[in-house]
């Protein structure tokens, strides 16, 4: 009788125990640092949409943010107050690629994850999951230069100077058309992702230069660069890099613009959540997961919209606000395949 209970005993403990593994919860803090695009903030919601998703697996996600136009400092100073906070990993959109070692390296030591996104960064105490931001300018910049057949003069106009993502951009387009001789890039000029500094650079550079055959330019600024475009009356012209936007989307469809865009989904960090939270649940990489620049990154897929898919990507739009970016997320189901 004695035994029976005991193992009774003993199977009820571990059946309490199954439960506890079952039921796991993590804490995960979110740091970003520019609040100046709804591309950010489409960013966060799907993050914490993937956070609550997790929830039907039996694992609970809190996802605390701190959001705020802030420097370096300001994100070191989001990192110290997750450690505090008592967070189990950190998500980061950083706006330097080296200036987080230092603190990086105290987290590390504190046993939390850092899954770095959208911009790659050099610590060996964190990882990246995210596009290759490289790439996705090399894939924008050879369609303009296939659809200018290899020739013509073009301007390009960047992001935020000095940021990790814009950089590799930057280096991504010059890459490509340097393989071709017959493009000459006649300026660059930087529009800090900023549709209305968009149209005044582009406004400023067709008065500059009124033989313009091509535009290279990124999200955030096609827009506004397009609208300069269409008021010079130069839309049968130019051949120019676009948004992934519903709202220019609209207008790409209706005014017929020659226009191809690379997607940064905003999903990029839904997809960084996701890894993240099966590495906390104890999954181990597989070797030879990790490439990029520093050694450290996941690279998700890139999809590109130009006028053959225009028409499927507007209907996946349907009901979508003008502001809303087309976007695409590993799951958490497709996030196994990094791990063994």
């Amino acid at each position: 009788m004695f035994k029976k209970l005991v193992l009774a005993a003993m199977a009820s403990v571990g059946i309490i125990a199954s439960a506890h593994a079952q039921e796991q919860s993590f804490k995960i803090g979110l740091s970003n640092s520019f609040v100046g695009s709804e591309w950010r903030t489409q960013m966060i919601e799907e993050a914490q949409a993937a956070a609550a998703a997790w929830a039907e697996k039996g694992v609970k996600v809190e996802v605390v943010v701190q959001s705020g136009n802030v420097d370096v400092q300001g994100q070191i100073g989001h990192i110290r107050n997750f450690m505090n906070q008592g967070v189990d990993a950190v998500l980061i959109n950083p706006g330097s690629p080296t200036a987080f070692n230092p603190i990086f390296a105290q987290a590390k030591a504190r046993n939390l994850l850092i899954v770095a996104t959208d911009a790659e960064v050099s610590s060996k105490d964190a990882i990246y999951v995210g596009i290759d931001q490289k790439a996705w300018a090399m894939q924008s910049a050879e369609w303009l230069a296939k659809t200018l057949n290899g020739k013509g003069n073009i301007v390009a106009i960047n992001g935020i100077a000095g940021n990790p993502a814009n950089e590799l951009r930057v280096a991504g387009y010059k890459e490509v058309f340097a393989k071709y001789p017959d493009i000459k890039v006649l300026n660059e000029a930087n529009a800090s992702w900023d549709q209305a500094q968009g149209q005044q650079t582009m406004q400023n550079l067709l008065a500059t230069y009124p033989d313009i055959n091509g535009v290279w330019v990124q999200d955030g600024m096609a827009d506004g660069a397009w609208r300069a475009i269409e008021a010079a009356g130069k839309v049968e012209g130019i051949a120019a890099t676009g948004e992934i936007r519903k709202d220019f989307m609209t207008r790409w469809s209706e005014k017929k613009f020659n226009s191809g865009a690379s997607v940064n989904p905003p999903g990029v960090m839904a997809s960084a959540l996701n890894v993240a939270v099966l590495k906390l649940m104890g999954k181990e990489f597989k070797d030879g997961v990790f490439g990029g620049t520093y050694g450290n990154a996941i690279y998700i897929p890139i999809p590109f919209v130009d006028g053959n898919n225009l028409a499927d990507n507007l209907k996946a739009a349907e009901g979508k606000p003008g502001y809303w970016s087309v976007t695409a997320t590993v799951s958490a189901e497709d996030a196994e395949q990094y791990f063994q």
